[in-house]
This record gives structure tokens, C-alpha cells and sequence, in this order.
């Protein structure tokens, strides 16, 4: 089972607690998985299709549980390579079926959500669930953070977009295939729309697994951190000895100041510590250390040009 399924496993199992909440959750189950379809004579009926079968189970009892009008349920076989089952509600084009489509607003060519925006925000944490049930995907923690969520219709897209701005969650949305899509792809706001829906278990094994990832990340940053720095002080020090080299072949050294023989000495004897360990083998400090080393390179590179 996927990450994906899971999170969609354990929020199909949450509770709904009276009408109002079951046709939110349901409308945007519907809007996001299924689509409207047209007879001959302009009747409408509707279709959803999902291969999460406690998905299905959970619309199935949320529709026959608010509508006389029970839908058609079949099994049909993916034509893909997994060829995974598909679970078909079919609503027909029934009065009955019309009345409930105008009653969870999925009876035009684009649904209007916008009350949602008034209500609310446990509402709107409901309608979020449902979206993400309906045709929602996360990547597991392991990988790249994204989470998303896609539709058919433009206002159910604008619509979830404002829940999770006012969520203050990170999502951003564009168009792929003719299709809206509205994702995430901040790994704090995937955490945060997780525990929003109420899937607290795929929550804590999300959580639990970026602690560890970002925790992997900044030890790997440190070390990238201080291996550049242990080549820089190897690079010097590496420079400072061609220099003073350079110096004694001229005959330059024995009329260096006994300051800078001092300096230059240091180097010699400890070939490629950093400028704290030789400070620490006499009484010159980091800094003056520093700038007679510099001075060094200085005469070395107008003997030689500036090839050092």
C-alpha cells in the first residue's frame, strides 16, 4: 500500500457526525473524482470511480445514507499495467438523482463551492478531506515533498486553493492535461494538511520520518561545511610552504624580518595545521600569524609574478 493509499485508508475511517458534514465530505469526494454526463434527451446523471475501495465504501454509505436514490455500483478492470480494479458509482439521470446533484451542488458544468468559504473552518477541514479523497496524491516523507490534489472544474480548484491559504499552507495551483491541479510541495504545509484532514497516523509517520531526513540533511551540510574548509586550510597552508620555498631559492629569506622567519618557520614545522594550531605553538596570535603569512605570498608572488 502506497503512502497515498494509506492517508486515504485512514481518513475514510473518520467519523461524520450529521448531514451537513456527510454532503460536504461527499460533494467534494464527487467533485474531484467524478464527473456529470448527459443522455440524449439532456437529462444528467453522474459517475465516480475510484481504486481505494474504503473510499467507495465510504461514499457508497454517505449517498445512501442522505439520498432515496441508490447508485449503481460495479468493478471494472484498469487497462493499465497493474491493471488495478476501478470502483464505479453511477448515479442515473433519474428525478431523484437530478434533485440530489442540485443538493450537493454538482448539477451544473461547474460546481459551485463558494459557500464553503463562510463556514466554518471544521467545515472546510471536511471538504479538504473529501477533496483529497477524491483525487488526492502525497509523496511518502522519503522522497520529495509533494502532496496534491486534482479536478475537472475550475471553482472547486479556487475554492480548495482559499482553504489552504487560510490554512496558511503553501499551495500553489496550475493546469496539466486540461486538468487544475492544487499542490504542495513545502514540507511543514504537507505536515500541517495532514493533521488538517485528521490523518494523524500518516501525520506522525510523516513527521517522524522529516525529522530524521532534515536531521540527515544538516549533519550532510556540516560535513560538506567543514570539508571546505579543511581543503581551504590545506590549499593555504599548501601555498604558504611553495612561498617561503620560493624565498630561500631567491636568497630572499635570509633578509626576511625575524618576525616573518618566525612565522615562516611555523609553517615549516607543522606543514598543514591551521593557523589556531600554529598560533597555538608560540606567541603570536591567529591574526598576526595571518597577516605575516600574507606578507610572505606577497614578496614570493613579485619574485615569481602572481602564478602562487
Amino acid at each position: 500500500m502506497s503512502f497515498s493509499e494509506e492517508v486515504k485508508h485512514e481518513v475514510a475511517h473518520c467519523a461524520v457526525e450529521n448531514d451537513i458534514d456527510r454532503q460536504v465530505e461527499l460533494a467534494a469526494i464527487l467533485s474531484c473524482g467524478g464527473t456529470v454526463f448527459y443522455t440524449e434527451h439532456d437529462r444528467r446523471g453522474f459517475e465516480f470511480s475510484t481504486i481505494h475501495s474504503a473510499v467507495a465504501r465510504k461514499v457508497l454509505q454517505m449517498w445512501n445514507h442522505c439520498f432515496s436514490l441508490h447508485p449503481e455500483v460495479s468493478v471494472r478492470q484498469g487497462v493499465r499495467l497493474h491493471k488495478r480494479n476501478y470502483y464505479v458509482l453511477h448515479i442515473p439521470p433519474a428525478i431523484s438523482g437530478t434533485t440530489a446533484l442540485k443538493q450537493l451542488h454538482l448539477l451544473h458544468d461547474e460546481p459551485d463551492f463558494s459557500t464553503i468559504l463562510v463556514q466554518p473552518k471544521q467545515i472546510q477541514r471536511i471538504f479538504l478531506r473529501g477533496a483529497f479523497m477524491g483525487s488526492g496524491s502525497v509523496n511518502p516523507p522519503q522522497r520529495d515533498y509533494h502532496l496534491e490534489i486534482i479536478t475537472l472544474y475550475a471553482s472547486v480548484a479556487k475554492v480548495i486553493l482559499k482553504i489552504m491559504r487560510r490554512l496558511r499552507l503553501m499551495a500553489s495551483m496550475t493546469e496539466r492535461k486540461g486538468m487544475h491541479v492544487i499542490y504542495i510541495k513545502e514540507g511543514n504545509s504537507v505536515a500541517e494538511f495532514l493533521q488538517q484532514i485528521g490523518a494523524a497516523q500518516a501525520y506522525l509517520q510523516f513527521e517522524s520520518v522529516r525529522v530524521m531526513k532534515d536531521m540527515r540533511n544538516n549533519v550532510n551540510r556540516i560535513v560538506n561545511c567543514e570539508t571546505a574548509n579543511l581543503q581551504k586550510t590545506v590549499d593555504a597552508a599548501i601555498r604558504q610552504r611553495h612561498c617561503i620555498e620560493v624565498l630561500k631559492k631567491n636568497g630572499a629569506y635570509i633578509r626576511l624580518s625575524e618576525k616573518l622567519k618566525e612565522a615562516a618557520t611555523l609553517r615549516l614545522l607543522y606543514p598543514e595545521a591551521p593557523l589556531s594550531e600554529l598560533a597555538a605553538h608560540s606567541e603570536i596570535t591567529k591574526s598576526g600569524l595571518s597577516h605575516r603569512l600574507k606578507k610572505i605570498e606577497k614578496l614570493a608572488q613579485a619574485i615569481e609574478g602572481n602564478d602562487i
